[in-house]
């Protein structure tokens, strides 16, 4: 007897296992240009076998590049205070001035880089990017070199220098893409925190340089020429060695949902008192020791000049990462509330101490202030994923509906958007600084309406993310 074997009804019944993207195999297809299609850090395998190697890489030279940019954008705040060393008679109004108008330029290239990776792929923008910077490098080198150039001169070359501002948000943008979510955290912060540190490379490095054999002058257009090798290397090491991934898609709906989504401009104004903060006084500290401590403003070893005001800069990028593991474990909102407070204390203590004209205490004051302001960079930056996501909790917009990925959009759209609008605090920064010297002669007005802010700021915080509340869905931030 012979017997047959046909599929169960139970087998033919049954639906087909779906298999989710993250579970589906990855092929990766490479194509002229450095361009890979089929990228999917979600799948682990890929991952771990290929993905997080290509991520890292990628993720390297895209911090070198993000690092240059940052040097090239705060460029300025250290040359200015070299200028009257070099021949240069300007007021300390054009001075701000020169400090400021990179800050403004580079805030408002954010909002069109963002997009500039979707539309070109990284390592192509990250190439154009980095040698957009050969130009304020270039020219600054030529414009210092003559004290008899007009302010309006230095003021093109200065602005010009925002160039190297647009370059956070593009960078961001590219590493946002590489890595799988679980460790987009760690990728976006090492990125943010290596371009945070060319300040203070910048400050640190350009006095050195300008000054180290040149007897009793400086040799002032070294401030821009210095980094010409480095750009020239960031280009290279892009071409050579970074991907464009065709996955990579500009998200325009989700930018223009987020920009109707009234935390997000609470988030930005917030992010001004922290990003904007930091970035603003670190321009502006070279200045601000010249002004109040000329006889510390530069230390002589051998031939060459020293300045502390880098330590600002650098206090503010280590901290970064430490305000956003805190927000892990307690809470963004409690972080940022307790930033703020120790912001507005540091600014008072600037002020009841300035009578006693002690330049380490001024310098002990402002090093409290720069280590609260970056505390609370990383602390806003995490919170705004976590209100996004108490937003869809709220909306019952659950992770996979349609209405969770929506909202997912906005959430990523918003990190772009917010980091954008905070870099403006560059600009208002030194501006109010500039506009108390002006109206009082001195600084003080400038840091009580900083107190004021930040208590303000803190205030908006306790009130909208520390307090629950159902539009967040009684969420801790």
């Amino acid at each position: 007897m012979t017997t047959t074997d046909s599929p169960s009804t139970t087998d033919t019944a049954a639906s087909p296992r779906t298999i989710s993207p993250a579970d589906a195999p990855v092929t990766l297809a490479h194509r002229p240009g450095r361009w890979i299609d089929g990228w999917n850090p979600e799948n682990g395998a890929f991952w771990e076998s290929q993905g997080r190697s290509i991520a890292r890489r990628n993720l390297g030279w895209s911090i070198f590049a993000e690092f240059l940019g940052f040097i090239i954008w705060q460029l300025w705040s250290i040359v200015v205070v070299m200028l009257p060393a070099a021949g240069f008679t300007l007021s300390s109004s054009e001075l701000f001035w020169l400090i400021s108008v990179p800050s403004l330029v580079g805030a408002t290239l954010r909002f069109p880089y963002t997009f500039m990776v979707a539309i070109f792929g990284g390592r192509n923008w990250t190439i154009v990017s980095a040698g957009l910077l050969l130009i304020p490098a270039t020219l600054l080198g030529f414009v210092v070199a003559n004290p008899e150039t007009p302010f309006g001169v230095l003021l093109l070359v200065a602005a010009l220098g925002g160039v190297g501002g647009g370059n956070f948000a593009s960078s961001m943008a590219n590493i946002t893409y590489f890595f799988p979510q679980k460790e987009k955290g760690w990728a976006l912060g090492l990125n943010a925190a290596g371009g945070n540190l060319g300040t203070a490379v910048a400050q640190f490095a350009v006095p050195i340089v300008v000054t180290i054999g040149a007897a009793a002058t400086i040799n002032i257009s070294l401030a821009g020429w210095m980094w010409i090798p480095l750009i020239l290397v960031a280009m290279w090491g892009a071409w050579r060695y970074m991907d464009n991934l065709s996955s990579a898609k500009a998200d325009f709906a989700g930018a223009a949902g987020a920009l109707r989504e009234p935390h997000l401009w609470l988030m930005a104004l917030l992010y001004i008192g922290t990003f904007g903060s930091f970035i603003g006084f670190a321009s502006v500290f070279p200045k601000l020791i010249a002004d109040q401590f000329p006889e510390y403003s530069s230390f002589q070893i051998g031939s060459a000049s020293l300045t502390l005001a880098f330590l600002g800069a650098l206090v503010g990028s280590l901290a970064r990462p430490f305000g956003g593991r805190l927000a892990d474990r307690i809470g963004g909102a409690r972080v940022t509330v307790g930033a703020f407070a120790v912001m507005a204390l540091g600014a008072l203590s600037l002020i009841w101490t300035m009578p006693v004209q002690n330049f380490w205490v001024f310098l002990g004051c402002f090093l409290v202030l720069f280590a609260a302001t970056g505390v609370g960079n990383g602390s806003t930056y995490r919170m705004i994923p976590s209100i996004f996501a108490a937003r869809g909790l709220a909306r019952h917009a659950l992770p996979g509906t349609p209405e969770g990925v929506t909202l997912q959009r906005r959430a990523a759209a918003a990190l772009g958007l917010i980091s954008a609008i905070g870099a403006y605090g560059g600009f208002l920064i030194p501006q109010v600084l500039n506009a108390s010297q002006l109206a009082t002669g001195g600084y003080t007005a400038a840091f009580y309406g900083f107190v004021g802010a930040y208590v303000a700021l803190m205030v908006i915080t306790v009130l909208v993310y520390v307090i629950p509340r159902t539009s967040l869905a009684g969420q801790r931030i």
